[in-house]
């Protein structure tokens, strides 16, 4: 790099600094995409494979759909049967409200093993009693936190004919409390042990819990399986029993396109920003010579060599590439880490600002590129015109 290369890079426009909002603006879109990427990446990690979803098979049984094997107790006991499957949970859904204390219409489903709560207060027993629940922090006006580790009465629907019903109570301890923001399941939702929520449903369908469970079936269910490896034989053989079955890592590929495209994004962004780089430098370096090409004929005649007017032109590069590269990755970053709350929103998924930071590698992509391939396209573009007679050329431009 020329000592004469900051000055011409600073003082003249004519210099390669012209390709300089092009290159921070791929730099930025490069950085966003990485970020985007690895924070849904680590969010999926943590919160549906670290949480078991690589064992997990999720049933899910659909009213009025004669094809779908409906999760009655006998079907879940063939589910239970399959080979490889540990654990079968079902979920029943319900309502709790308010009995003595709030005002507060709880939706209520059973704690199942895919389900990671995010817990800010108390701790969720490895198998939740049949007198425990676990509730939001804060839910409609509520604040539970000062009920923590208290019984609490809670009123639910005992239905007594078609289209009537009466208020039953029943009494359960509060084990935990969770983020509200963590809606899986929807805003405000008590859960429950299987046995306390398949007896609410049934209350709710004015039947006996075994009668209910025997007949109606629950909802959803999740299929336990004792490695990662058994999880597709298994599938396949709910499937082939009339089940509705799908592995809980499918969410991973199922997640909305915006995980996928920042995935390929930040891809083929590299790519790109290195083609349009190299494109860029062999353009803007050719114009540049050409432009002053009066200017370099006197260096030449004055003494200065090719190769000093060729690093020149390497240094104009390299301080456009390097400050390219440092400004598109901050304002990109800036730009992910901004996106980490609509993004979680969007994919159901907590994902923290850490999570959003590009990988070390995207960003050193990011940095580096712009300088590189400016560079690289610099030494083909500046070739031909810096061929040239300095003396034919200068008496030209005089």
């Amino acid at each position: 790099m020329s000592r004469w290369s900051l000055y011409t890079w600073k003082r003249d426009g004519r210099s390669l600094r012209r390709a300089l909002p092009t290159l921070t603006v791929l730099a930025a879109l490069l950085t966003t995409s990485a970020g985007v990427a690895a924070g849904a990446a680590g969010a999926v990690e943590r919160d549906v494979l670290g949480s078991g979803g690589l064992t997990q098979i999720e049933l899910s049984s659909f009213e009025g759909d004669a094809s779908v094997r409906p999760l009655t107790t006998s079907a879940l006991r063939d589910a239970e049967g399959v080979p490889g499957v540990r654990q079968v949970v079902a979920d029943y859904s319900s309502v709790l409200y308010a009995e003595e204390e709030g005002t507060f219409d709880l939706t209520s489903h059973t704690l199942t093993p895919g389900d990671d709560l995010p817990v800010t207060e108390g701790e969720i027993p490895a198998e939740l009693g049949r007198d425990e629940v676990v509730l939001p922090a804060t839910a409609q006006g509520t604040d539970f936190t000062p009920l923590l580790g208290r019984s609490v009465a809670f009123g639910y629907t005992k239905a007594t004919g078609a289209s009537s019903g009466t208020t039953a109570v029943i009494k359960l301890r509060i084990a935990a409390l969770y983020d509200p923001s963590w809606q899986v399941d929807g805003p405000g939702v008590a859960y429950l042990s299987e046995e306390t929520a398949a007896l609410l449903a049934a209350a709710r369908a004015g039947q006996e819990p075994e009668t209910f469970r025997k007949k109606e079936g629950a909802q959803s269910a999740i299929v336990v399986v004792g490695h990662q490896k058994q999880v597709a034989a298994a599938t396949k053989a709910l499937q082939d029993d009339g089940f509705s079955a799908s592995p809980v890592s499918d969410r991973v590929r199922n997640l909305p396109g915006l995980f996928g495209a920042a995935d390929l994004a930040m891809r083929v962004g590299v790519l790109i920003m290195a083609l349009v780089a190299i494109g860029l430098g062999v353009v803007r370096a050719a114009d540049s010579t050409r432009a002053r090409i009066g200017q370099f004929a006197v260096l030449r005649i004055l003494g200065s060599g090719r190769p000093e007017l060729r690093r020149i032109l390497l240094g104009e590069a390299l301080l456009t590439g390097g400050v390219a590269g440092v400004v598109g990755t901050v304002a990109g970053t800036g730009v992910s880490l901004a996106l980490a709350g609509p993004l979680s929103d969007m994919l159901g998924l907590p994902i923290t600002r850490a999570d959003a930071l590009p990988g070390p590698g995207w960003a050193a992509a990011a940095l580096l590129l712009p300088a590189a391939g400016l560079a690289a396209g610099t030494l083909f573009g500046s070739r031909e015109v810096l061929r040239r007679d300095p003396y034919l050329t200068a008496r030209a431009h005089s």
